[in-house]
């Protein structure tokens, strides 16, 4: 199985990425980094827990990347979805939506949230 990891060169999806490799390490399972930026993972880290990483990149540019890493996950067969979150205010989370919320809420897969 697969576990997917997401992000950008935040501490949030640091921090989420570390994560998804000890669970993928302790499942013995690879993982999927799906950058959302262009941002690559730390294959060091991953080579160092023994953990196959493959990249995957959203799709297309204006398109809803949430939806492309739900789709991916189920093309992929996820066992898990990693993020990372932060504390957002109630005007930025009305401003500027969540979407670690729309992750946890329309994913099959169970989705692991991680802080910094």
């Amino acid at each position: 199985m697969t576990i997917i990891s997401t992000g950008t060169s935040t501490p949030e999806s640091a921090a989420a990425w570390r994560a998804a490799l000890a669970e993928a390490a302790l499942r013995g399972e690879d993982v999927v980094w799906f950058s959302l930026d262009g941002t690559e993972p730390d294959e060091a880290e991953a080579r160092e827990a023994g953990v196959a990483v493959s990249v995957a990149h959203a799709q297309e540019r204006g398109r809803d990347a949430v939806s492309d890493l739900l789709e991916h996950a189920e093309r992929v067969g996820a066992s898990r979805i990693v993020v990372g979150v932060k504390h957002r205010s109630p005007v930025g989370k009305l401003l500027l939506g969540s979407a670690a919320q729309q992750i946890i809420l329309e994913a099959r897969a169970p989705v692991v949230c991680v802080k910094p």
